[in-house]
């Protein structure tokens, strides 16, 4: 029995390359891999301790801290997409996986609060 030819579509084309990306996160070196995992929980302490911190802090209350945080955030993400290429270097892996664990930090806060 022989076995049909795969066709190109759209989701052989995203499985082809979350497989690439798999094996590229499996080719890193250790040092890198361990840099971004302590990024991304690094990033989850703080946004859990800075924001609970600056709730109480800031003078304008909880709607200025959220506000200041968003527009981190998006400052963040349009510097990444202006200035990395193809493959982003170390510290972008780092700064990504810090924003990354404060942002779902912030927002598993908002849904235990029920906000």
């Amino acid at each position: 029995m022989t076995r049909l030819p795969v066709q190109r579509t759209r989701f052989q084309g995203l499985i082809s390359q979350l497989g690439g990306s798999v094996i590229g996160v499996l080719r890193r070196s250790w040092r890198a891999g361990s840099l971004a995992s302590l990024a991304l929980l690094i990033g989850f302490f703080a946004g859990q301790n800075l924001t609970s911190l600056l709730l109480f802090a800031a003078p304008g209350g909880r709607p200025i801290v959220v506000l200041g945080v968003l527009l981190l955030m998006e400052v963040l993400v349009r510097l990444r997409s202006r200035l990395v290429g193809a493959e982003p270097s170390l510290a972008w892996v780092i700064v990504d996986n810090l924003r990354i664990g404060a942002t779902y930090s912030i927002v598993l806060e908002a849904f235990k609060l029920g906000t």
